[in-house]
């Protein structure tokens, strides 16, 4: 018998993500996010939901750019670090001892430690109650030749990304493999 837990944000899993962005001074700065995904096939486009209240915010809409870095299970510290402290108060890659690099096609930098990247062109913005979502379209994926497979895509294996638990906030890293997609439904 299910048990209601009433409306929340309670979705499994929730990505960790480092949004990179400009401040209007030029500053690189980075910040955690769990409320994003990819919301496009045709143009690529990935979403991510930030209050106003965060600095990163106003960084994006100045800028129109931002990155996602996608950290390895070995930067839990670091990727948990950039979402406590604000960009207004803290260089965070200075603290994080972690490497901005500036993309060459969008206004944002990224994480140069962190094995694959989304460099993003923002083209929309929803307000929707305390956040806003930010859809921007992927322009480019790279990626650390260390984390490619077989297939030339990232290996999830090699990459180790980590997600994040809501309800007990929690960081949890990627269980193992349990079957080839579009394919084991097929023995219905």
């Amino acid at each position: 018998m299910k048990v209601s837990l009433g409306p929340r944000t309670t979705a499994y899993p929730s990505p960790v993500w480092i949004i990179g962005s400009y401040d209007s001074k030029g500053k690189p700065n980075m910040m955690s996010v769990a409320w994003g995904g990819i919301c496009c096939s045709q143009p690529p486009c990935a979403t991510i939901s930030l209050r106003k209240a965060t600095y990163t915010y106003a960084c994006i809409l100045e800028r129109k750019a931002y990155t996602i870095s996608i950290p390895s299970e070995k930067y839990v510290t670091q990727a948990d670090y950039v979402g406590i402290a604000s960009g207004r108060d803290a260089d965070k890659f200075g603290v994080t001892g972690l490497t901005p690099v500036r993309s060459s096609l969008v206004d944002a930098p990224y994480v140069a430690e962190f094995p694959v990247v989304l460099e993003c062109r923002v083209i929309h913005t929803f307000e929707i109650g305390l956040h806003t979502q930010f859809i921007g379209e992927i322009v480019d994926v790279k990626a650390d030749e260390s984390v490619i497979g077989d297939k030339g895509m990232p290996d999830i294996s090699k990459v180790r990304p980590f997600i994040f638990e809501h309800g007990n906030a929690g960081y949890y890293g990627i269980g193992s493999y349990i079957g080839k997609a579009f394919s084991i439904g097929k023995s219905l």
